[in-house]
């Protein structure tokens, strides 16, 4: 089948499309490194002509609730309608776990972006994962100062965002199931832990320095917000097995 990708650069779109290649499918990737702007509608209406699925993968570099609220409705709004004419059958979106517990900053751009999605005219399925693996290093990167290597302090259950893709591949293909079961990695950790394991992993020595990250978002990551409920599907592997396994 053929399956659009929006955000089909990303740190989970790069890997769906992988995914989905190597299932046999057509996967066609939506991202400006690929030449379709997701705020150009015509360019998406084209990339989505013969589409048997889109999957929603994209986002934004930004922490503000009004910048992301407007990113994710602009760019949703735009993707919808093209699948729509196009009569492109399902559509798949990637959320986040917790964010109705916690709709702020980042968070509060994707709560209005899955209303967007529960009102769309085509046939629908929300996938809502925990934060990824990859998390640890993405924040390590952007929290550091002078010689001190920050580590925000919350609670998380990360899982390989491998595993996602994968799991977004398998509900492209399985059509619309309305909101899909929550997703996870197999147990709890602590974000600051996680940062420690992996600059030291990756051969720093710098003094790592948990602290409480202002603002209502982290709060409630802290809270334990954003953790998974009963009902959730446990994924492996775990954050150290995953650290391990990059060789």
């Amino acid at each position: 089948m053929r399956i659009a990708v929006a955000g089909g650069t990303g740190t989970v779109g790069r890997l769906v499309v992988e995914h989905a290649r190597r299932e046999g499918h057509d996967a066609v990737v939506l991202s400006r490194a690929a030449g379709v702007d997701l705020r150009d509608a015509q360019a998406v209406r084209r990339a989505l002509r013969g589409a048997d699925a889109v999957v929603d993968a994209a986002s934004t570099a930004t922490t503000s609730g009004p910048r992301a609220t407007e990113f994710f409705t602009a760019t949703s709004k735009i993707l919808l309608a093209a699948a729509e004419q196009e009569s492109v059958p399902h559509v798949v979106l990637l959320s986040i776990v917790g964010i109705d517990r916690n709709p702020n900053g980042y968070y509060a751009g994707k709560v209005a972006q899955e209303a967007l999605y529960e009102d769309a005219p085509v046939p629908w399925t929300i996938l809502r994962a925990t934060q990824f693996h990859e998390f640890a290093g993405q924040v390590a990167a952007q929290a550091s100062l002078g010689p001190l290597q920050l580590a925000p302090r919350a609670r998380v259950q990360p899982i390989a965002a491998a595993e996602v893709a994968a799991r977004l591949v398998e509900l492209a293909a399985a059509g619309a199931q309305g909101r899909a079961r929550d997703i996870a990695g197999p147990h709890e950790e602590r974000l600051e832990r996680m940062i420690r394991a992996w600059v030291r992993r990756h051969g720093a020595r710098r003094p790592v320095v948990p602290l409480n990250v202002p603002g209502a978002q982290m709060r409630g990551l802290r809270r334990g917000l954003a953790l998974p409920g009963a009902q959730a599907s446990l994924i492996g592997p775990t954050f150290d097995e995953w650290l391990t396994a990059l060789g």
